[in-house]
């Protein structure tokens, strides 16, 4: 199989990576967690690139890009994902896949340009109750290491501000989205891995038309424990939205 053209984009502060041809079809954009780059994707680009053309890149402030001094929340990290895929002519529609923390900021996106989405996969995502919810329930020195990361872009005030800003934007979007939740979660008890499949159940909410999946085998980094699924559950978007 030959590898994919791929384009390498550095302007200004962000590193980007585009690989494949549209093939007419929707682009493939892809949101890594809280302090990932985008090379956390490399284990699934080169075989999702055969597909569509799928586009990558690091955050403000991580990789092989440069920090900026406004508040990293989701409302200002979407704003810059959109303005550096209308200065990229990254034509849509987009089909957005976010993990983790990157989930938030691509149902936020979803949320704001409904219009150029065509399909939204969240990869074990962070949801908008988790401090609420689900931290009272774990060890209190999960709870201590948990707020501690909070140091790679923003901080714990600008990740909580995050959670409220996509609380609040929430309401019913008219695109295929799919749910997948990790069923082998370090350090987790019985009683927190079953809420944390509840929570990211509920997220169905988002959508009249989701599918959701426990993948029992995997970690919270689904796309390197099970990349398979992940380029199933991309492709069954695409089809989806053809």
């Amino acid at each position: 199989m030959s590898r994919s053209p791929c384009i390498l984009f550095q302007e200004k502060q962000y590193f980007v990576k585009i690989v494949g041809k549209d093939h007419q079809k929707p682009t493939i954009v892809m949101e890594a967690g809280y302090g990932d780059d985008s090379s956390t994707w490399d284990l699934i680009l080169e075989e999702i690139s055969q597909t569509s053309k799928v586009m990558v890149y690091d955050r403000a402030g991580l990789g092989g890009s440069k920090r900026l001094s406004s508040l990293r929340t989701s409302e200002e990290m979407v704003k810059e994902l959109y303005s550096l895929l209308k200065h990229l002519e990254l034509d849509p529609p987009y089909l957005l896949v976010g993990h983790s923390f990157g989930g938030l900021n691509m149902r936020l996106f979803a949320t704001k340009y409904e219009s150029l989405v065509c399909g939204l996969l969240l990869i074990d995502s962070t949801p908008e109750e988790y401090i609420e919810r689900f931290l009272p329930i774990m060890p209190e020195s999960f709870q201590r290491a948990y707020y501690k990361q909070f140091t790679h872009e923003g901080n714990t005030e600008d990740f909580m501000e995050s959670l409220k800003q996509v609380k609040l934007s929430k309401r019913r979007l008219c695109i295929p989205m799919i749910v997948l939740s990790a069923g082998k979660k370090m350090h987790y008890s019985k009683e927190a891995q079953q809420l944390w499949h509840k929570l990211q159940k509920e997220t169905l909410n988002l959508s009249n038309n989701g599918k959701y999946q426990i993948i029992q085998d995997s970690g919270h980094y689904i796309h390197h424990d099970r990349p398979d699924i992940i380029i199933q559950s991309i492709k069954k978007l695409i089809d989806n939205s053809l």
